[in-house]
């Protein structure tokens, strides 16, 4: 057993217990096999990269379409509020207007605007012109008979000129 007790304050360095296999570089294997094995590891790493990009760019697309997506909603979204500003700015001014003209309905308004404006008087006694109608009937009667046909069939017109009706 090796005295572990340290009387330094810098740790000391652990050995392993056995020694590590060290297997000398051998620069004498085939070279085409250890190519052959490169070209693949290669061709390996290249297409989990190419994997990796065309995943990357799946996703970047993904997002960019659900981002133009919302975007499009948010901007009809907009549209519809701006419309309906517009209806209640409208519906407040037809309001406005209709108030405006039930106020110009009232019969001393009209006689204000007809006297200012268009220069127009009340009817003075001289302007009256009386005039007296007879109380005879003017309507003459039809001296014509009006024969209403109903609606008949093609037989009932037949039956009824047979008849003599």
């Amino acid at each position: 057993m090796v005295n572990r007790y340290q009387y330094e304050t810098s740790p000391r360095k652990l050995e392993p217990d056995y020694e590590p296999i060290k297997e000398p570089y051998s620069k004498k294997k085939s070279s085409t096999v250890s190519k052959k094995a490169e070209k693949t590891q290669s061709k390996r790493k290249l297409k989990s990269h190419f994997k990796a990009m065309v995943y990357v760019l799946l996703i970047f697309a993904c997002l960019f379409i659900i981002s133009y997506r919302n975007s499009l909603i948010n901007e009809s979204f907009n549209k519809g509020e701006t419309l309906k500003a517009n209806l209640a700015a409208i519906q407040k001014e037809n309001e406005q207007l209709k108030v405006n003209l039930e106020n110009s309905y009232n019969l001393s308004n009209i006689e204000e605007l007809a006297k200012t404006k268009l220069g127009m008087q009340k009817l003075d006694n001289s302007q009256k012109v009386y005039v007296s109608l007879d109380k005879q009937d003017y309507v003459e009667q039809a001296s014509e008979e009006v024969v209403m046909e109903d609606n008949q069939n093609w037989f009932e017109k037949l039956l009824n000129t047979l008849l003599g009706k």
